[in-house]
């Protein structure tokens, strides 16, 4: 006679409500670690291992980051961002994008990508160009969330010069085109 098979016993993380064997795929694996490595160190061994690793990083971390000036000490911030999975985000180039696209065979937009890096305000400089060119301009969320001023028209070899002129701060090597899908420098 065949046994009666046993109920199995699962082990639910308290952070994100996932099987503690699948906490890796769920929305925050860095907040479940630290849950892990108290209530189940022998799903995610390495995580002990990390852990003790991690502590030494962090103690050279900080005294790396400590520099002695006048006999006081001072740490720097770190402008590191972490993203979710372990990922560490870099930091972006600052860099202005501009991009013809044509619509409907004959009428053009030129999208400039990248002011807000400078210090422009987009509002500010969607106006100006604007009145700069007699065209529209407008500021408008790109396919990446991030805010873009699209301008009706082909203006954009006339719009470096207007950059560069208006914004100081903005170096003529900090502008490029996209062309035919590649990305070319402006000067």
């Amino acid at each position: 006679m065949a046994e009666k098979p046993q109920p199995v016993h699962v082990l639910y993380c308290g952070v994100c409500g996932l099987p503690g064997e699948y906490c890796e795929f769920g929305p925050d694996f860095e907040k479940c670690k630290t849950w892990l490595i108290q209530n189940a160190p022998d799903l995610y061994p390495q995580l002990l291992k990390e852990e003790e690793g991690n502590e030494v990083d962090k103690v050279s971390g900080q005294l790396q980051s400590t520099s002695v000036s006048d006999g006081s000490l001072t740490s720097k911030p770190e402008e590191v961002k972490c993203l979710p999975g372990g990922k560490i985000k870099k930091k972006e180039k600052q860099e202005i994008i501009i991009e013809k696209v044509t619509r409907n065979k004959r009428k053009c937009i030129t999208t400039v990508k990248g002011l807000e890096h400078f210090g422009v305000k987009l509002s500010d400089a969607s106006k100006k160009l604007g009145k700069k060119f007699a065209t529209g301009a407008s500021v408008v969320k790109g396919p990446t969330e991030k805010e873009q001023i699209d301008v009706q028209g082909d203006i954009a070899y006339d719009i470096v010069e207007f950059i560069t002129e208006t914004w100081p701060d903005v170096p003529e090597s900090a502008i490029f085109f996209i062309e035919e899908g590649k990305k070319v420098p402006a000067v």
